[in-house]
């Protein structure tokens, strides 16, 4: 089942259960694919499983900041709904990648692109993109992988 399917699935499932915050989080992850197929329509692209887990990773990247905030700020209420929109969102994205693997990944990244110096950072993240969107942090693997090729 495609990711746009399991959407809609999710969405009817939560009507029915009356299940209000998952019915919204679903509803403002639909909204944001329609705001990029709509992007990406007038630049003559399709929208992708891959463009659609980097959405999803984006949208769990900016609750995860805002939920940070709120915590510091004592907003329990809105930290509470962040940790829920998480959640939902979370369900649709692949199992993460645990640091070992992560960096069994950047290993044989590096390896593949014959990558060397940091001139080549940028072909061994690619790589990495190509092969797990939605499956890892990039901004941590970017870091991981800056390391490596520092030695």
């Amino acid at each position: 089942m495609s990711l746009r399917e399991r959407f809609t699935t999710m969405m009817k499932e939560s009507m029915k259960s009356g299940d209000k915050p998952r019915l919204a989080t679903v509803r403002m992850v639909q909204a944001a694919l329609k705001d990029k197929d709509i992007e990406a329509r007038g630049a003559g692209k399709t929208i992708g499983e891959d463009d659609i887990l980097a959405l999803l990773q984006k949208m769990v990247k900016s609750r995860q900041e805002s939920l940070t905030m709120y915590e510091q700020a004592g907003r329990e209420d809105l930290a509470s709904q962040e940790r829920g929109e998480i959640a939902v969102i979370q369900e649709f994205l692949p199992t993460q990648m645990g640091e070992d693997e992560v960096k069994a990944a950047i290993a044989a990244a590096i390896s593949e692109t014959g990558a060397v110096a940091m001139k080549d950072m940028g072909k061994v993240v690619g790589a990495l993109k190509a092969k797990y969107t939605g499956q890892m942090d990039f901004a941590k693997a970017s870091a991981m992988v800056k390391a490596a090729l520092n030695g």
